[in-house]
C-alpha cells in the first residue's frame, strides 16, 4: 500500500513539474517575440479585404486594454462603437473602415494585442490603422515594438 501511495505521489509530482515546465517554456517563447508586430492583410482589386496585426507585450492585459481605450478616445478621427472591459475588446471605426482590438492575457504580465480591420476600395492601407494603433499603444506604454518583415 505504501508503494502505491509513493508511486501515485511520484506521478502527481512529475505531472505538476511537467505542467509548470511547459508553462515556463510558453512564457519564455512569448517573451522572445515580445514587441514584434506581425501583420497579415489581403486587399483584392475587387471587393473588400482585411488587415490584421498582432503583438505580444510584456504587460498586464487590463493595462493594455485601458491604454488602447485612452489612445482611441483621444483621436477625433476614431469612433468607438462598443467596448467590453471583461473581454478587453474595443470595436471602433475610422470613416467607413471598421475595426476591433482585443488584449488577451497569456500570463500575469504578458499579453497578446490583436487589431483587425476591414479594407475596401476606398480604404487607404498605406498607413495601416491596425499597425498605427499597435504602435501608438506600444509608445504610450513605453514598450519598443517593431514591424516584422
Amino acid at each position: 500500500m505504501k508503494i502505491g501511495r509513493w508511486l501515485l505521489a511520484s506521478v502527481a509530482m512529475t505531472s505538476l513539474f511537467s505542467a509548470m515546465n511547459a508553462q515556463a517554456q510558453w512564457v519564455m517563447v512569448a517573451r522572445a517575440v515580445a514587441g514584434r508586430i506581425e501583420r497579415m492583410s489581403n486587399k483584392p482589386s475587387t471587393g473588400s479585404g482585411y488587415d490584421v496585426a498582432t503583438v505580444v507585450l510584456e504587460a498586464n492585459a487590463s493595462k493594455v486594454y485601458q491604454t488602447a481605450l485612452q489612445v482611441m478616445e483621444a483621436r477625433p478621427d476614431i469612433t468607438i462603437t462598443s467596448q467590453d472591459a471583461q473581454k478587453k475588446e474595443i470595436r471602433f471605426s475610422k470613416g467607413d473602415q471598421v475595426a476591433s482590438m482585443q488584449a488577451t492575457s497569456l500570463g500575469d504580465k504578458i499579453c497578446q494585442l490583436v487589431v483587425a480591420s476591414s479594407l475596401n476600395g476606398t480604404s487607404d492601407d498605406g498607413t495601416s490603422i491596425v499597425v498605427q494603433g499597435i504602435m501608438k499603444v506600444c509608445q504610450q506604454m513605453d514598450v519598443v515594438c517593431t514591424l516584422s518583415q
